[in-house]
């Protein structure tokens, strides 16, 4: 008697993405994002330039899949800008190519601001770039239709024959399937996975920024490449608001400004990135120290400290050696090698492991100033930025599941007060799993979804980052804008089941049995190095009382009233005060306090000294007002106390 048949599995009829409503949609199999946005309405289907699959930006050709988010990308969209931008690094290429001979080519991508493309055996500064710029408006006049093409991997080694770069990126490709994507107008064309806009006209305006020089995929060992920045927008007026915010930005650096207010240096004594921190900027930093301590009392946390230095088996058992080995700094000592520590949680799992813990011991919260060190390429490295030596607002607790989502709130609760204290404006993510991770999918599935209630739960608005989660679990992150509008990375909330695994954690449980606990990283600031950098420029050095390094100057008209002016700094002893002794007139004293950013001056004459008063002038003002000595106590007493943004003693 025969088997019977196995019977064949028949393909789906039809796929499910999700829209940002939450709402499906049901497509046939093979649609793409643009058929998706006909399904939606025939406008959207024309208007559509890309798509967002998951997080990801894909050409509107790129086929969807099952239960993916799916967001449509018009020219009303934020990601047009990025569309856009893409097409002019595209531009930029074209018209170098087209100026100079022999020249290779390597990768173009759009930035946060602009773009870059990096080129090899390229010799350029900025001279050229009217000409270079000339030459891209000429591409952007002739109005080139920007076609996709798909070809194989076989045709496209061929285009390729010359150009190194490209083919050592088509390796890569040829892994993940048998056709690549071609991007062409005009003459040029480019290996590029896109997307990018109908045709050349529609960029608008570009301007080239400066050079730099890049290594070849950001690895100190490949071969040092020249790349060129630039900018475009659709609209010139765009641009100009750009370029003066671009000024506006070189005047508020902090490395400027770091040096002339003496608040920290990189030296060569130290190495690249590793910053020395003078009395100035250490007092800045303590209290940033101060602040999320009383925040971390208030919350329960117990304060621990781990070594800077541990033996490898602590970063195999944690997951770091597998998924972080690059990153870090490793040696010998004897037959042992060592690392410095990149992160704080292992050592902070290692205590918690040295217990024995009941159901109603937890949460267990640990906190810790803790320094790390990663080892950035050292062309990536700038100021307080990009360093290698930098200390996390650390924070770990070891929780139950029943209270994850009570902590996570409770932490969110938290970042919110230290946002709102420095007045920033924020925006927040989920990020989810990327490609080098540990951990099954059922784990990682459970610990996006339960942030993702959260979020949900406060209806808090958030962008999906895919793949951009930690090795070791999905997190909630948090991005903050400055004074002049850029954006930065910030405070963290990151979910962890396994790491709790790795070290083999427990509790006893209500029922005696031994169980697993959710391990949660959040930081507050992310860490003080970028969080300063970015206090810094976002004040522009004109600190909040409260963090400013010198927080009142006194001035004395004459010599003959230094005795009062010192008898009135001792007044002011409860806060950072100095006197300004210097033979000099009044006016280069005010001058000297402004310049050095000092929140008030006292300014004491004959007069103050007989009426046993004071004469005060904040930074921002021109205008001296006479006030009793315990009447300005009170008001910068209320000041530091209550943390506020800027000086408001005129106000009062």
């Amino acid at each position: 008697m025969s088997e019977p048949e196995p019977e064949s599995e028949s393909a789906p009829q039809s796929i499910n993405v999700v829209l940002p409503d939450g709402s499906e949609l049901e497509v046939a199999p093979d649609a793409t994002v643009q058929d998706c946005a006909y399904e939606i309405g025939p406008g959207l289907g024309r208007d559509t330039v890309a798509g967002k699959l998951d997080g990801e930006l894909v050409a509107k050709e790129a086929p969807v899949y099952d239960e993916a988010r799916l967001e449509i990308v018009t020219d009303q969209s934020d990601e047009y800008l990025d569309v856009l931008r893409h097409s002019a690094a595209h531009c930029l290429a074209q018209a170098v190519e087209r100026h100079f001979d022999d020249v290779k080519l390597a990768i173009g991508p759009p930035t946060e601001e602009g773009f870059y493309y990096d080129f090899d055996d390229l010799e350029v500064d900025e001279s050229d770039f009217s000409a270079l710029e000339a030459e891209i408006e000429d591409i952007i006049e002739a109005d080139y239709d920007i076609e996709r093409e798909e070809v194989s991997v076989a045709e496209a080694e061929e285009r390729l024959a010359d150009e190194p770069y490209k083919l050592e990126l088509l390796d890569e490709l040829a892994e993940e399937g048998e056709q690549v994507t071609f991007y062409n107008q005009g003459e040029w064309e480019d290996l590029c996975a896109g997307p990018h806009l109908e045709s050349t006209g529609e960029i608008g305006v570009v301007k080239l920024l400066e050079i730099a020089g890049a290594y070849w995929r950001g690895d100190e060992e490949n071969p040092m490449q020249t790349r060129i920045y630039g900018t475009a927008f659709e609209e010139e007026s765009d641009l100009e608001d750009y370029l003066e915010r671009r000024e506006e930005a070189k005047e508020r650096d902090h490395r400027k400004i770091g040096n002339e207010m003496d608040l920290f240096s990189i030296q060569d004594v130290t190495g690249p990135g590793l910053p020395l921190y003078h009395p100035p900027g250490k007092t800045i930093l303590r209290e940033l120290e101060g602040f999320v301590e009383d925040l971390n009392e208030d919350a329960g946390y117990d304060y621990v400290e781990t070594p800077h230095v541990f033996k490898t088996d602590l970063w195999h058992k944690s997951g770091h050696y597998e998924n972080y080995e690059d990153d870090m700094f490793i040696f010998d000592v004897g037959d042992d090698e060592f690392g410095l520590k990149p992160m704080n949680c292992p050592g902070h799992a290692a205590i918690f492991q040295d217990h024995s813990w009941s159901y109603r011991d937890l949460p267990i919260r640990y906190a810790e100033n803790g320094k790390v060190y990663r080892k950035e390429q050292r062309g990536e490295l700038s100021g307080l930025s990009r360093v290698w030596a930098f200390t996390i607002d650390d924070g770990h607790l070891f929780v139950r599941p029943d209270q994850i989502e009570r902590e996570v709130e409770a932490i969110m609760d938290v970042i919110d007060e230290v946002l709102s204290t420095f007045d920033l404006e924020y925006e927040v993510a989920l990020a989810t799993r990327p490609e080098k991770s540990v951990g099954s999918d059922e784990i990682w599935d459970k610990a996006e979804a339960q942030l993702e209630s959260v979020l949900e739960k406060r209806n808090v608005d958030y962008d999906l980052e895919a793949g951009d989660g930690a090795f070791y679990g999905p997190k909630i992150d948090y991005a903050f804008e400055d004074a002049i509008g850029r954006h930065w990375d910030g405070p963290t909330v990151q979910l962890d089941f396994n790491m709790p695994d790795r070290f083999d954690l427990d509790y006893v449980g209500e029922d005696n049995e031994a169980h697993e606990p959710v391990m949660i990283h959040r930081a507050l600031y992310g860490s003080y190095e970028r969080f300063f950098m970015m206090l810094i420029e976002h004040y522009e050095g004109n600190f909040p009382f409260w963090l400013a390094p010198e927080q009142v100057r006194v001035l004395p008209i004459s010599d003959d009233n230094l005795g009062y002016a010192h008898r009135v700094a001792n007044e002011f002893g409860d806060f950072r005060t100095e006197v300004d002794h210097r033979d000099s007139t009044l006016e280069r004293k005010i001058r000297a306090a402004h310049d050095d950013r000092v929140p008030y001056q006292i300014i004491v004459g004959d007069n103050e000294e007989e009426a046993g008063t004071i004469s005060v002038r904040d930074r921002f003002e021109d205008q001296e007002y006479d006030v009793e000595i315990d009447e300005f106590q009170g008001h910068l007493e209320a000041e530091r106390d209550e943390k506020r943004s800027a000086p408001d003693f005129l106000a009062d």
